[in-house]
């Protein structure tokens, strides 16, 4: 567990250094760059290890509703993605969700509570939960008001939705070729 919880303050230090010291992290310069996604990929490889290899009470596991559930969430949560992804112009969700990277991330650690009632996935999905709704709010506190950006032409729309589909199902496989059965 010790892993996970280095992972999971190391996950949250890392991303929340910018707005907890804006100067610091700009006197770093470049590598500062380099030290935070040092930092993000270290926090990530912890939090897998400590996960895979924690072990804590079991409240519930996954029900064939609740993978149902899950895998609409995930396809939900990669199309939060795909419209945090658009440059200029935004797709239909990116004209109506100020934060959708985070808001994405928000349903995948939902998606994956719902699947996972233990208590290493509460530390994990739950602390990561935490992090994007805060960090959310952080960031709407710092830069006030938000201006709707335009409204991307349909075509892009299309793309968006195909890429969503085929990333879930990339994201589905190497899920099943880790030992993980996403369809229930």
């Amino acid at each position: 567990m010790t892993l996970l919880l280095l992972g999971l303050v190391l996950w949250v230090v890392a991303h929340f250094f910018k707005r907890v010291a804006p100067d610091a992290r700009a006197n770093l310069g470049k590598k500062g760059d380099a030290i935070m996604g040092l930092s993000i990929i270290t926090s990530v490889v912890l939090m897998v290890i400590g996960y895979r290899a924690a072990e804590g009470a079991v409240f519930w596991g996954p029900s064939p509703a609740m993978v149902g559930i899950n895998n609409l969430l995930m396809i939900l949560a990669f199309y939060f993605y795909a419209a945090s992804a658009a440059k200029g112009a935004k797709i239909w969700l990116g004209t109506k969700v100020r934060h959708p990277q985070l808001t994405g991330f928000s349903i995948w650690a939902v998606a994956h509570l719902l699947v996972n009632g233990d208590v290493p996935s509460f530390i994990l999905f739950g602390g990561l939960l935490i992090w994007a709704q805060t960090e959310i709010a952080v960031i709407n506190r710092a830069q006030g008001a938000w201006d709707v950006p335009p409204r991307a032409p349909a075509k892009k729309e299309v793309v968006a939705i195909v890429i969503t589909l085929v990333v879930v199902a990339v994201v589905m496989a190497v899920h099943y070729a880790l030992g993980v059965q996403p369809w229930g």
